[in-house]
């Protein structure tokens, strides 16, 4: 598939922008309660995606937030949102990934807009990973920032190396990202922008899934109070709250998210 950059209608190839962050999306057990619980909490409201009729775009006010997908019978994998970076090859970062002792559970696997991945790293942090169109507008949609992630993971400068590694961080060639180490975190900037961090002390065996390594999607909202009642209201449960500032919150089908009144720059 053709995936080289593109400014055609407002589409974005993944080639464009690779190693940034590229989307985020929860695979859920039950579709429409997903979609129902988000759209109580968040606000959302929903269209197809061109992925197929397992998969739907999240929006809110209008404007693409997030992917949502139905999780197969046959798959044992855990509810969980996950960022996808966007990659030039993914049959190359995906041998990449198992060169590296991570492991690639699924994919890379063909859509109509391109192929991808889900990968788990080193420390058992979930990821994906794309090759092929972004989503329509997709500019507007880094621009406005309705979604950001953080990796809590055990060493934050061992798994900057890792993800380096595999998805062209630091390499200094156009349209890569670039690294740097700020009061003991890890930032990711593509094109000038703060994209991602990752920060140090997770711990791998602790029995609290929250506290693992993993990827972390924040979703900022302009009240997190009301978002943490109005989960409890339809079934979340609160894993950690800030009152004013933060939240960390499980949905009914277990995945946990964050909302928050921060931006990714702070």
């Amino acid at each position: 598939m053709n995936t080289k950059p593109t400014a055609t209608k407002g589409v974005t190839s993944s080639e464009a922008v690779y190693g940034a962050p590229c989307w985020v999306s929860l695979m859920t057990h039950d579709l429409s309660a997903a979609q129902k619980f988000y759209g109580a909490v968040l606000g959302w409201t929903y269209r197809p995606a061109r992925l197929g009729e397992e998969f739907s775009v999240a929006l809110a006010n209008g404007k693409p937030v997030a992917g949502m997908g139905a999780l197969a019978g046959a798959l044992q994998m855990a509810v969980a949102w996950t960022p996808y970076f966007a990659v030039q090859n993914a049959d190359e970062t995906a041998s990449r990934i198992r060169e590296r002792s991570a492991t690639v559970a699924v994919g890379p696997v063909s859509f109509a807009m391109g192929r991808g991945a889900l990968a788990a790293d080193r420390d058992g942090a979930v990821f994906g990973i794309w090759e092929g169109q972004l989503l329509s507008g997709w500019q507007n949609w880094r621009d406005a920032a309705p979604a950001w992630v953080r990796l809590q993971t055990r060493d934050a400068f061992e798994a900057a190396i890792f993800y380096g590694e595999i998805l062209d961080w630091a390499s200094g060639r156009p349209g890569g990202c670039d690294v740097e180490y700020e009061e003991d975190e890890v930032v990711l900037r593509s094109g000038g922008r703060v994209v991602a961090r990752l920060s140090s002390g997770a711990l791998e065996a602790a029995p609290d899934p929250s506290i693992r390594p993993r990827w972390q999607v924040y979703f900022p909202v302009p009240d997190v109070d009301a978002c943490v009642r109005e989960a409890r209201e339809h079934g979340a449960s609160v894993v950690h709250h800030e009152p004013g500032v933060e939240a960390t919150l499980r949905d009914p089908d277990g995945g946990l998210f964050v909302v928050t009144t921060q931006t990714l720059a702070e």
